[in-house]
């Protein structure tokens, strides 16, 4: 038997941080309100309401999709997808199909090339909620603007689709189009699986399986892992794998069965009448992509070139735009450490560096001056102390704060530093 590979491609849901759902005036604002208080008679589905399409959230998907590189078309169109769901008021959900806001585009990947299907447009559905044996329905989410990103099969490992779905959180927030938190829900995986004979399969598999409702990294590589075994298992045995939606378990390890998987003439598309055709002009488009920042995948290299920092580190930066933005302002205000030092101290001790290195572009206290100064902080301040030694390392600027203050901005931070480490130790 030939070793077989794995076969990946993912659909990517994203909620927008629009001012209002897609369709509606109603505020998108969903998580932890009080259920179906964010609804209207639009995006309920009541008959005579009509719909309008949120200009923002079109705009927001174009920003996205030149981020990988897609191409925008300039002419797009709404759709009805029918699927006969109780999340789905109804009875269809206007989305996009055949003509998409952003069509194929590529995205570079350490290791290879990631191709991008399309990327569109649609509406969220309503929130299922089970308890005490009954199911009822909260419609606040139903119609929030939902981009959807999905792939070409072109993932063959874990690693490779976790790597790829971290930049595609970052993209959304550094775009400051979403902020794609997964415990909130607002970033939503499903990942199409199958597995290839290294040798000899002409083309793709004849079946994928899709694993729904994946809300977390560590999640997602623990249900890909247990499908992808059990797949093989079926196989070494000689049997077929059914073409079907599963779910994962976390408790038992296993992925189970939902329901079979619809193709695409299942959904019985056809254009939404209540919604004009979207017409772009290449100006519009042009100024669209001019308001496109430093991207994770740019930063990255540019730190490591730049800076000649250690991955772990650039990666722990870029995570947040605003910790990146930070560290490059200590570089440039602090010319007495070096980068990686700045970086460390930023990341691992959690120091204010830019605050403690304004007050200390000052003349030294004494080292005199400056024990008793620590002797008199620790002992105004024994609580904060304790809290050091118990391991809260982000109580060391406070305490240098407090010593910098004694010798009113007059500490040399080093010194300050070492002592407070004697002082710890019980040296």
């Amino acid at each position: 038997m030939d070793n077989l590979t794995p076969v990946i491609g993912l659909e990517v849901h994203i909620e927008l941080s629009t001012k209002s759902k897609m369709f509606c005036g109603c505020s998108p604002d969903h998580f932890s309100k009080r259920p179906n208080t964010q609804t209207c008679p639009i995006c309920l589905g009541l008959p005579g309401a009509l719909p309008f399409a949120n200009k923002e959230a079109v705009f927001s998907v174009i920003k996205f999709g030149s981020a990988f590189n897609c191409k925008i078309n300039n002419f797009s169109k709404f759709d009805r997808k029918h699927y006969f769901y109780p999340d789905l008021p109804k009875g269809y959900q206007i989305s996009q199909y055949d003509l998409p806001l952003c069509g194929k585009g590529m995205y570079h990947l350490a290791g290879g090339m990631i191709g991008i299907r399309r990327i569109h447009l649609e509406e969220d559905t309503a929130k299922l909620v089970h308890a005490e044996g009954k199911t009822l329905i909260d419609f606040n989410r139903s119609g929030v603007a939902l981009m959807e990103l999905v792939t070409e099969p072109d993932f063959h490992d874990v690693q490779s689709v976790t790597s790829f779905l971290k930049d595609v959180q970052l993209t959304a927030r550094y775009l400051g189009i979403s902020n794609a938190d997964m415990e909130k829900g607002s970033m939503r995986l499903e990942a199409n699986i199958s597995l290839s004979s290294t040798s000899g399969m002409d083309g793709l598999p004849d079946y994928k399986v899709e694993l729904k409702n994946i809300n977390s990294f560590r999640f997602l590589s623990k249900a890909i892992n247990s499908e992808i075994e059990r797949q093989e298992k079926l196989i070494l045995k000689g049997e077929k794998v059914t073409q079907e939606t599963r779910g994962y378990n976390e408790s038992t390890g296993r992925t189970f069965s939902q329901r079979t998987k619809e193709e695409a003439k299942d959904y019985r598309y056809f254009p939404e009448p209540d919604i004009p055709p979207i017409r772009l002009v290449r100006s519009k488009i042009l100024d669209l992509r001019s308001m496109i920042p430093e991207l994770p995948e740019q930063k990255r290299k540019r730190l490591e070139e730049t800076y000649q920092l250690p991955k772990d580190y650039i990666e722990i930066l870029i995570s947040d735009v605003e910790k990146a933005d930070y560290f490059e302002r200590a570089v440039k205000e602090i010319k007495t450490f070096n980068p990686k030092t700045i970086a460390d101290l930023i990341i691992n001790k959690k120091f204010d560096i830019v605050k403690i290195a304004k007050l200390g572009k000052v003349k030294y206290a004494t080292n005199s001056e400056t024990e008793r100064a620590v002797r008199v902080v620790i002992e105004e301040n024994k609580k904060a102390y304790q809290d050091y030694k118990n391991g809260k390392g982000q109580i060391l600027s406070f305490l240098i704060g407090q010593v910098q203050k004694k010798l009113k901005g007059g500490g040399n931070i080093k010194l300050i530093n070492e002592l407070l480490t004697v002082k710890i130790n019980g040296r």
